[in-house]
């Protein structure tokens, strides 16, 4: 065990030479006489543990304890004062110290049992502050997550089932560059996105979450379809952190009587799931964000009552495929979802992604994040009573 030990009083030293030689035997001692020399020691030494006395000449009472607090303050420090006041020790205490004993009332024992508890108790101190920060870390991920993953902003009786999908690509993370939204306006509207932001991390996280957001707040305010685009070019541009990051989005507009306008930036198409039917519908692209586009064409077809689109991002189908190095690809996923679409909304969502999972896992499953949102239709939306914003789900 290392101590440093600060004390100027030759009979104090003394003593406390003896008592550290009876009670830890091995115990390697640094001796200083001021709070200057101790600060001098703790930018090269990490003792185990610091005999800190209270009456030194440059540190008196509780301003050396401040000192060496803020100097070392993962060391453990016991304090050593010859007052017989136990306000005082108690005080020291909450000041920092992990302990305090009176110099004339102590033994090789108290003084054995203060070190091994004052170690111990830095341990524990340290521990929890690791552990308040780990949570408080874990918070935060949690509100940046549920920002990257909203509630569908529906009416009161919406006419269509949202089923919805997220995974990260990195174990331990809540985060990614994905992301979606789904907001039914006063008019019986239903918009959906689904977007992918380039990179991963945090920066692609953030940078995700700022897109959703206005794409919502643009939507809310009446500015739909094509319109959002160019606005959402102009945010990425501002927001990103390099002129090489990009984004592509891909957004619907499901009228009450079934009509869809789709609005594609350079985004993936989507897979049409009814009966006993599986196949892609592929919007025409415009160029996607960030790199300059004006204009994103507008394409139009209607969805049958109890039919769903599934809008995706292409981590879903650019993992391997299980055969050698060939990736799953377009193809090899509508492959998969065909396989399923005897399966119920929430069951086919979760089928699809594990299913590409399993094709992956030989090259350690998939490898970019996933996001998928599938939306249906039913006669509902037609024949419900038309609500304003104040009946939202959620509010508006």
């Amino acid at each position: 065990m290392c101590l440093l030990v600060a004390d100027d009083d030759a009979e104090s030293v003394a003593r406390l030479r003896e008592l550290i030689a009876e009670a830890l035997s091995d115990a390697d001692v640094v001796w200083t006489t001021s709070m200057a020399s101790v600060e001098r020691h703790l930018t090269w030494l990490r003792p185990d543990c610091v005999l800190l006395d209270l009456d030194l000449p440059d540190g008196r009472d509780l301003a050396g304890l401040d000192r060496m607090t803020a100097a070392a303050p993962s060391v453990p420090v016991i304090a050593l004062t010859a007052s017989e006041d136990v306000d005082f020790g108690i005080l020291a205490v909450a000041s920092g110290a992990q302990d305090y004993l009176v110099k004339h009332r102590t033994d090789a024992d108290s003084l054995r049992r203060a070190l091994m508890y004052s170690i111990e108790r830095k341990r524990g101190e340290l521990a929890a502050l690791e552990l308040e920060s780990i949570r408080l870390n874990a918070d935060e991920n949690s509100r940046l997550e549920r920002g990257l993953q909203p509630t569908p902003l529906l009416l009161s009786d919406p006419g269509v089932d949202v089923v919805t999908s997220y995974r990260p690509s990195r174990a331990g993370t809540l985060l990614g560059g994905d992301f979606y939204d789904v907001v039914q306006t006063p008019d019986r509207v239903t918009h959906v996105v689904i977007g992918d932001v380039s990179g991963h991390g945090p920066e692609a996280a953030a940078l995700g979450v700022a897109l959703r957001i206005a794409w919502r707040t643009l939507v809310a305010s009446g500015v739909q379809g094509a319109d959002v685009m160019p606005r959402l070019e102009w945010l990425l541009r501002a927001e990103r952190d390099g002129p090489s990051s990009f984004a592509t989005a891909l957004t619907l507009s499901i009228q009450p009587n079934g009509s869809v306008d789709a609005v594609c930036a350079g985004h993936p198409g989507m897979l049409w799931h009814g009966g006993s039917d599986v196949h892609w519908v592929e919007p025409r692209r415009g160029p996607a964000l960030g790199l300059g586009g004006a204009a994103w064409p507008v394409e139009s077809f209607e969805l049958s009552d109890g039919a769903g689109l599934i809008l995706l991002t292409d981590g879903l189908f650019e993992g391997h495929s299980g055969s050698g190095n060939d990736r799953l690809g377009e193809d090899g996923l509508l492959e998969i979802a065909r396989g399923l679409c005897a399966l119920g909304a929430g069951d086919f969502v979760e089928q699809l992604i594990g299913g590409a999972e399993r094709r992956a896992s030989q090259h350690g499953g998939l490898t970019d994040d996933v996001a998928v949102v599938r939306i249906a239709r039913s006669a509902d939306l037609i024949t419900a009573r038309p609500t304003g914003f104040g009946a939202a789900q959620g509010g508006y």
